[in-house]
């Protein structure tokens, strides 16, 4: 549900459009453009332009809702964490080309030790 590609996002298509290529009513857009389920790019003149992108996304919410019974609400949760599993696997194998580089460096001395996110709660001794 991210993002693709700059090239699939710069053909961009008029609410009308849109709303004809998911299959849905203008009107229904602009309520998904209010909760945030799709959030369309605004022209100077606060117009909606929806890419390609936008228009899967909308397909997305309209299967989900008509096929699976959920609701906008659960909609919503599920976009967001499709988003934040696509920025994290995005972000990994960012780590993971930087830790390759790190070990075909001519320096053999140094260690790719990964970050702790372990958490260590500390309490002081009683009876001291």
């Amino acid at each position: 549900m991210a993002k693709n590609s700059k090239r699939e996002d710069a053909r961009t298509f008029l609410i009308s459009v849109a709303a004809e290529l998911a299959g849905m009513h203008a009107q229904t857009l602009r309520t998904y453009d209010r909760l945030g389920l799709v959030t369309p790019r605004r022209t100077s003149g606060g117009g909606r332009r929806y890419s390609e992108h936008d228009v899967d996304l909308l397909r997305e919410v309209q299967r989900l809702s008509q096929d699976e019974g959920v609701n906008l609400a659960g909609i919503k949760r599920i976009i967001e964490l499709t988003n934040q599993v696509e920025a994290l696997q995005s972000r990994l194998q960012e780590m993971a080309e930087e830790i390759t580089l790190l070990r075909s460096n001519q320096r053999r001395d140094i260690a790719v030790v990964p970050k702790s996110t372990a958490l260590v709660v500390w309490q002081p001794r009683k009876g001291r």
